[in-house]
């Protein structure tokens, strides 16, 4: 029985590195593999998937109308398909990670999922907790913390460095925008300055 697998993470943890290997391996040994990403993920152009160290594959970009169960019969249909990998899974709506995982029940194909667990204000997005729900084997990928930590969250920065508190959960963004730390700093970053609660004087 094949499995459905998500590997989370904070950011800058070589997600989409991971993701673009296992492809390679699947093709190096004659089997084809099937790259989805999110088209509002514009950071490279739509229908590609890129590492940060350079190396980079097209991909079938998707959006949260799209059934992927029939995206995938459809393109196993052409060329058959051995494996399915996800990149941003966050950005999949609960009922797209139940096509993936019909994917893996009713096709028989492994389906590997790779995305953030959390925003930038320590909130689940809809496709991590679906996919923590609904996911085989959950793996996280480490990184570190500017101190030295394990890096569990996100804070989102303006051009200036400074923690960003609200806004609407999707924005897209490389180093420029978010920065990866830990549990601690996380709540460092997000908690509120004493001049931001005092009252401008005229």
């Amino acid at each position: 029985m094949a499995k459905f697998y998500f590997y989370y993470s904070a950011m800058n943890a070589g997600k989409s590195t991971i993701l673009l290997q296992s492809s390679y391996n699947y093709r190096e040994r004659g089997m084809n593999t099937l790259i989805l990403s999110p088209e509002l993920d514009t950071r490279f152009g739509v229908g590609k998937v890129a590492s940060r160290i350079g190396i980079e594959s097209e991909s079938v970009p998707f959006n949260q109308s799209d059934n992927l169960l029939m995206t995938f019969d459809d393109h196993h249909g052409r060329s058959s398909i051995h494996c399915v990998l996800v990149d941003e899974a966050q950005f999949l709506t609960r009922g797209q990670v139940r096509q993936l995982s019909d994917i893996c029940d009713k096709r028989n194909i492994p389906v590997l999922a790779y995305g953030l667990r959390t925003d930038f204000q320590g909130n689940l997005f809809e496709g991590s907790e679906a996919l923590l729900a609904w996911a085989d084997s959950l793996v996280e990928i480490k990184t570190i913390c500017h101190c030295g930590r394990k890096a569990t969250m996100v804070l989102r920065i303006d051009a200036k460095g400074k923690t960003i508190k609200d806004g609407s959960q999707v924005q897209i963004g490389g180093n420029d925008r978010y920065v990866s730390v830990c549990r601690l700093h996380f709540k460092e970053g997000m908690a509120k300055r004493q001049d931001d609660e005092l009252p401008l004087l005229d």
